[in-house]
């Protein structure tokens, strides 16, 4: 499931749309496998003669084999319905990068989401051991201003990769801003002089009206000067 178009902003594009690298599934594989090894193992223990009598130590053995495959079944049918969990939820984890922001949204009835800005974000890591460079998976740590401060991003396809993805887009969202802000300036006279922020916003509107930026640019750029009163 590919992250919803409508849920962009008008004027936002979108540059990166991942879902966790398959080592996300990593320990349900393990478990299937020790599951697998066990069941066989099981199956194949000498079996005791159904004859013998109840008391007979061929015929305990036997009960006990019989109980332990029914275990192991019942285990593998568990682990069956957590796999298929695990694939949903895979399916509904997000991690969105689009010219204006950062989002990440998972959960399949419970939804849990983060959108960081670009220009709050102040630094970006990624960790990767010798065999996640191997497989290509890795750990992206990103830093920003705000409440959060700190997240961190599990099991993301060539975090080095989507490391320079997001630098990029930054330098354009960057770029941007600047333009922005160099609309409150007003040259005069061969000089520049500092509008007021009332005169910014309006001077906001008139380039929102020009379609020039968003309703919802307009509307956080107008918030950014309300800040700063």
């Amino acid at each position: 499931m590919a992250y919803p178009r409508e849920l962009l902003n008008e004027g936002e594009e979108l540059s990166l749309d991942l879902r966790p690298h398959w080592w996300y599934f990593a320990k349900n594989f393990l478990f299937g496998f020790i599951l697998l090894v066990g069941i066989i193992f099981i199956t194949y223990l000498p079996d005791g003669s159904s004859s013998t009598s109840a008391s007979s130590t061929d015929f305990l053995n036997l009960s006990l084999q019989k109980m332990s495959l029914y275990v192991w079944l019942l285990v593998a049918f568990v682990w069956m319905i957590v796999l298929v969990a695990a694939y949903l939820q895979w399916i509904f984890t997000l991690f969105v990068v689009t010219s204006d922001r950062i989002i990440y949204r998972s959960g399949v009835i419970a939804k849990n989401g983060i959108e960081i800005p670009l220009e709050r974000v102040n630094n970006i890591n990624f960790v990767q051991s010798i065999f996640e460079r191997l497989i290509g998976a890795g750990t992206l740590v990103i830093e920003s201003a705000g409440e959060e401060g700190r997240s961190t991003f599990r099991d993301v396809r060539h975090p080095d990769a989507v490391q320079q993805e997001i630098n990029r887009c930054r330098e354009t969202n960057d770029r941007k801003t600047a333009r922005y802000a160099t609309e409150g300036l007003e040259i005069s006279g061969g000089g520049t002089k500092m509008l007021s922020i009332p005169e910014q916003i309006e001077k906001l509107a008139q380039l929102r009206d020009q379609n020039i930026i968003t309703e919802a640019e307009f509307l956080e750029k107008k918030q950014n000067l309300l800040d700063q009163m």
